[in-house]
């Protein structure tokens, strides 16, 4: 069996597609017949036949110079009946008022321009001049709080318990270290900036090296002696020293009194020692008013109290 292939019916091809000047014709057809109404009206009444009205348009044409075939007559009056090239508005909705906006975007642009850069100029002051600032500042506290003054409280701690051999520094260095980490749990960011001034005040005192020496320049009173309250029949004595570097600077150090407790930093005080070695003072200085052997101890670094040369007491007076 021979199989032919069998050919699309006529009315089965595929339309040629429309050339554009053809469309342009027929757009400028329906033109001419919007504005030649009262033409089109009494064709209509008339009941004139198409191609009457056809023959109508080409005279009109023909009058202009113009030749328009008569397919391109016959589809402008069809796409005039059908409204092909007639503009229907779009339905009122979301798009529409937002092109209606864009539209009148000259009127209203500038001054939604100016309430804008106002709004933005407010708010650019307040981030940099209020919020800004503030969260620097609370940036600040929690980084101070959990890292700045810890570390400080264990750096100070540690470089005091290592330049000492002495207990009490030690023992003082850590219940500071201790309150000054109490004090950050309580968020008392005030209280661990003092206790941490207190160690550095305690590392200063332990790395000060000086010599105590009796007071005579001048004149100046160099001993004295006091009766107890408690025990009229005893004296205590006393030698008015003083601090001096290795500079020969007087420099304060920190003296805590026997009468009243008080702990205070001067730069002369007096010293209690035995009755001996305060005649043995007073002898030196009673033929020329100077004492040659005046230096009677000396702190070396590491050590919160001076190493005396004679008997000296453990109490003394920073008033007299």
């Amino acid at each position: 069996m021979t199989t032919t292939d069998t050919p699309a019916p006529a009315d089965q091809a595929a339309p040629e597609p429309q050339r554009l000047d053809d469309v342009l014709l027929a757009m400028d057809v329906v033109d001419t017949l919007r504005h030649r109404e009262q033409l089109v009206a009494r064709e209509l009444d008339a009941d004139l036949r198409e191609e009457e009205l056809i023959e109508r348009l080409r005279e009109i044409y023909t009058a202009q110079g113009i030749s328009v075939p008569d397919h391109i007559l016959k589809d402008g009056v069809k796409a005039l009946q059908e409204q092909r090239f007639v503009y229907t508005p779009p339905r009122n909705g979301p798009m529409v008022r937002l092109a209606h906006l864009y539209v009148s975007r000259g009127k209203w642009m500038r001054p939604a321009g100016l309430i804008g850069a106002v709004a933005l100029a407010g708010l650019g002051a307040y981030q940099f001049g209020i919020a800004g600032p503030e969260r620097a500042r609370a940036e600040a506290i929690t980084i101070e709080r959990t890292e700045t003054l810890p570390n400080q409280l264990t750096t100070l701690r540690d470089s005091i318990q290592a330049s000492t051999n002495e207990d009490l520094p030690m023992q003082i260095a850590e219940s500071l270290y201790q309150d000054g980490i109490a004090a950050l749990d309580d968020n008392d960011l005030t209280a661990a900036r003092g206790f941490i001034a207190e160690l550095e005040t305690l590392e200063r005192d332990l790395s000060q090296i000086y010599e105590v020496r009796v007071r005579y320049r001048n004149g100046a009173q160099s001993g004295i002696f006091r009766i107890p309250e408690n025990a009229p029949e005893t004296r205590n004595y006393y030698l008015i020293v003083e601090a001096a570097n290795p500079r020969g600077e007087i420099v304060e150090v920190p003296i805590t009194d026997e009468e009243d407790l008080d702990r205070s930093r001067v730069s002369s005080w007096a010293q209690r020692v035995t009755q001996d070695v305060f005649n043995r003072v007073a002898a030196d200085k009673r033929d020329d008013q100077i004492i040659q052997n005046a230096v009677i101890g000396h702190k070396p670094a590491g050590r919160l109290t001076p190493i005396f040369t004679v008997d000296a007491q453990s109490g003394a007076l920073t008033e007299w």
